[in-house]
């Protein structure tokens, strides 16, 4: 049953804007195939009646500032492709795709919706999840600066880390402009797009290493894989032999990632005292899922770890996110025990790019020096 006030053949209006803002995304991240997807979603209702109500009815802020609608439905018919549960959707998806118009195209994904609408239905409450490595190609760099400015080994604990691939950013290897990093010989290699100034440069040692999420994957799982995979828009080809890559060196090599909430387990995560280390709390593309409350208990305990750090346990928080600017994601980095805030620079979303500010000059090593 659809919701009120919603015709069964029409898609509404802010249904529609958030499908045509999320295809305008996807053509600037260079997909112009999901583009096209969501702009047959913006434009052609859904043809299975428990999934229109639920879509068409969505209780939160449907976009891809909000809980993005969009990449939960498109993620979910690409589970399909990914599984072999829908031939005919394959047909007419990357890489196989045969020419179609868009009556075609959209008369193969109205028969999976039908066919498949209870799995549907099912991962619409699943948050987006890409654990797209590249961003550590925008991470590394804050790293760095962090071991520079503080010249201590690191702690680090990500929120949102999903299989957690990203916390092992110091396995893979990198050109960050005219500087290399990391193991030439990993089969993941990061060349991010460089501008701005020069990357930092600093030895980097990782004391520990750990996260959490919400809904944690397992890199070894084939299940946890293809979910993944799936939020990985289906013609970048690129992007899913990189992520296919990261999962098995993943798998070999796993990290600790508990389900929990962010706030709960940031909370607990710094109360304990790491002397002689920076421990850094980071995150990317992670904060606009998180709920307001869990979003305000993050900030607290981040808060009250920054008002007991010293200068031989200092504190740093490093996240890559949205902030309503243009173009990409906002790099930031806060230290304590001074509290000072940096604005690092910007990055694209997928890491295609970083647009790198760093660090003053005259920051480096300040922070261990201070008692």
């Amino acid at each position: 049953m659809l919701p009120d006030g919603v015709a069964g053949d029409a898609v509404p209006e802010r249904i529609g804007r958030a499908f045509r803002g999320q295809a305008k995304a996807c053509r600037e991240l260079g997909s112009p195939f999901t583009a096209r997807l969501c702009e047959l979603f913006a434009d052609r209702p859904i043809p299975a009646p428990r999934l229109a109500a639920a879509a068409y009815g969505w209780p939160g802020d449907p976009t891809a500032a909000g809980e993005n609608l969009p990449l939960r439905l498109l993620g979910a018919l690409h589970a399909l492709v990914l599984d072999r549960l829908a031939p005919d959707l394959a047909a007419v998806y990357p890489p196989s795709e045969t020419a179609c118009n868009d009556d075609a195209l959209w008369a193969a994904i109205a028969a999976a919706l039908a066919a498949h609408e209870d799995f549907m239905l099912g991962r619409l409450a699943v948050a987006p999840q890409t654990n797209e490595v590249a961003r550590s190609g925008a991470l590394l760099p804050g790293f760095l600066a962090i071991a520079r400015h503080c010249g201590l080994p690191l702690v680090v604990s990500e929120i949102g880390a999903s299989a957690g691939l990203n916390l092992l950013w110091d396995v893979w290897g990198y050109r960050l402009g005219d500087r290399t990093w990391g193991d030439a010989a990993s089969p993941v290699q990061l060349e991010p797009d460089w501008r701005g100034e020069p990357a930092p440069d600093a030895a980097i040692a990782v004391l520990e290493r750990a996260g959490c999420d919400v809904a944690p994957l397992d890199p070894g799982n084939p299940a946890d894989r293809t979910r993944l995979l799936s939020f990985i828009w289906a013609n970048q080809r690129d992007r899913l032999a990189r992520i296919r890559a990261a999962l098995a060196v993943a798998a070999d090599r796993p990290v600790r990632v508990a389900r929990a909430a962010a706030g709960d387990w940031l909370e607990e995560r710094l109360r304990q005292a790491r002397p002689g280390a920076v421990h850094v709390v980071c995150h990317s593309i992670v904060w606009q899922y998180l709920s307001a409350e869990d979003r305000d208990r993050c900030r607290a305990a981040i808060a009250a770890a920054g008002a007991r750090a010293a200068g031989g346990a200092p504190l740093a928080w490093l996240r890559m996110e949205v902030d309503g600017q243009r173009p990409g994601a906002a790099l930031s980095l806060t230290v304590w025990p001074d509290g000072t805030e940096h604005a690092l620079g910007r990055a694209d979303f997928h890491g295609r790019w970083v647009d790198w500010r760093g660090l003053p000059e005259n920051g480096a090593r300040r922070v261990a020096r201070k008692d």
